[in-house]
């Protein structure tokens, strides 16, 4: 079996968790726990597009809270 990260085709997912944090996710497997659906499903690049425009800040979301206190 191929890794499904590793190929062009297919559909894909961008999770979100409670820390603000993307991940690329492949459309066929269900959303993890602690994840939800924010965009797709859609081809890889779109959504690895839509990870670079909205994810800007790396740092879970409780660390950048912390910075802005």
């Amino acid at each position: 079996m191929t890794n499904p990260f590793d190929t062009d085709d297919g559909s894909f997912l961008v999770l979100v968790n409670d820390d603000g944090q993307h991940s690329l996710w492949p459309g066929f497997l269900p959303v993890p726990t602690g994840w939800a659906l924010i965009h797709g499903p859609d081809d890889k690049q779109p959504c690895l597009d839509f990870i670079d425009e909205n994810w800007t800040d790396l740092r879970p979301r409780r660390h950048r809270e912390l910075d802005r206190a």
